[in-house]
């Protein structure tokens, strides 16, 4: 397999992503060939078309890439071109040691230190945290 849709596929692997993925694509195709057919025909009254085909094909992107837990590929770019950290492959897809394996949790019996922790999904609901009560009388 190629090494462009091996890191894509790397960084796309939750299902609701793929499918965010599977139409915000085309999307942008879209919206960026409609634009461009209607530059050439000089149609400026009907800019909203494309506009409004490749705003929601980022906005369904950047709905799988929140579900993935990792940044869009625009801003992983802009990120390493001003030095700033980035999330490339979400931590809950990520590999201990570069395997090639994802990382699994432990199973009974297993050694806790072999693979990652789990992290949290942004979308968990959160968890109570337990406040300092006054005491009365």
């Amino acid at each position: 397999m190629k090494p462009w849709l091996n890191n894509w596929l790397e960084r796309h692997q939750h299902p609701a992503s793929r499918v965010l993925h599977a139409v915000g694509i085309p999307l942008l195709a879209a919206g960026l060939i409609l634009g461009l057919v209607q530059l050439c025909q000089w149609r400026w009254d009907l800019w909203w078309r494309p506009t409004g085909l490749i705003i929601v094909s980022y906005l369904l992107q950047w709905l799988g890439h929140r579900v993935e837990g990792n940044d869009l590929g625009e801003v992983v770019l802009l990120k390493k071109l001003l030095g700033r950290p980035y999330v490339a492959v979400s931590p809950r897809f990520s590999t201990p040691n570069n395997q090639t394996e994802p990382a699994t949790p432990p199973g009974p019996g297993a050694e806790s230190d072999t693979v990652c922790p789990p992290v949290a999904n942004r979308f968990d609901p959160p968890v109570p945290r337990e406040t300092p009560r006054d005491s009365e009388g």
